[in-house]
């Protein structure tokens, strides 16, 4: 038999299994791609927030990269937390000598609040990771971390998205999700992102699902966009695709500990009765 699409997950661990590595490769399952991952960091991660974390050294992420890379081979690349400007450079080294695209999602802090870069890294996330990035996925507070530019409204978010875009990424995703209710836009309660790569622009809706627990939702859409790409399919059927699958993740999130807990990322496998928009 042959394999399936395979994608490489760069990124840290959750112990709590609701995000990073973790919800990588649960989602790279549930799309029908073999994930692979390198370990950037190791994190004390539950429903309640993140209690630690150690970063890996450069190394040792070096050699996972290329120990995957040149014997088994990758359709996509997806990178998630990498903690230091060290790592940054590193694996934005690793990336650009690498053919296949490749998803960036610009951790900066956990669902929590918790911060899961340092603040000297992201001059090297703005001039070293955002240039190879085929897709970049900043999240409202991400886009205002890395630009300065603060999204109040839907109309914001085209001048977010041209912010970034000037670090270089061929495609950026800006989240809207994080705007209070329907702000800037008349009728329905949507969740609403802008894919763009600064000519072409796509407005992607879903429904605003009350549930809090949503923890992961980052990671999981940046490794879906991931695994549809590396099945074949263009930048923005994939990221149309993956936001499909996010808005079912979301609203089959289930409790789990005291805080937050996770998307689910199984919901289209175990057909939960959860429609995906």
């Amino acid at each position: 038999m042959s394999a399936p699409p395979r994608v490489l997950t760069v990124a840290g661990s959750d112990s709590g299994g609701g995000a990073g590595i973790q919800a990588d490769l649960k989602t790279m399952l549930a799309l029908g791609v073999h994930g692979m991952s390198v370990l950037t960091a190791v994190t004390a991660q539950n429903s309640l927030g993140v209690q630690g974390a150690w970063e890996l050294p450069v190394e040792a992420v070096r050699a996972q990269y290329r120990s995957v890379v040149d014997d088994i081979g990758v359709q996509a690349v997806k990178t998630g937390m990498l903690a230091s400007a060290e790592l940054v450079e590193a694996v934005a080294e690793l990336i650009g000598g690498t053919d296949a695209p490749a998803v960036v999602d610009p951790v900066g802090v956990s669902k929590h609040g918790d911060s899961l870069l340092a603040a000297s890294a992201l001059d090297s996330v703005r001039t070293a990771l955002l240039p190879v990035a085929t897709v970049a996925t900043p999240n409202l507070d991400e886009v205002a971390q890395l630009t300065g530019v603060h999204v109040e409204s839907e109309g914001d978010l085209r001048r977010a998205a041209a912010a970034v875009l000037e670090y270089g990424p061929r495609w950026v995703v800006v989240k809207g999700g994080h705007l209070a209710g329907d702000a800037g836009r008349v009728g329905g309660n949507q969740a609403v992102d802008l894919l763009t790569d600064g000519s072409e622009e796509h407005w992607l809706r879903a429904p605003r699902h009350d549930n809090r627990h949503t923890h992961g939702t980052g990671c999981t859409l940046a490794s879906a966009i991931a695994s549809q790409l590396a099945k074949g399919q263009s930048v923005p059927e994939a990221v149309a695709a993956a936001k499909e699958y996010v808005t079912g993740a979301i609203a089959a999130g289930f409790a789990l500990g005291g805080g937050i807990g996770p998307v689910d990322h199984g919901w289209a496998l175990t057909r939960r009765d959860t429609p995906a928009a």
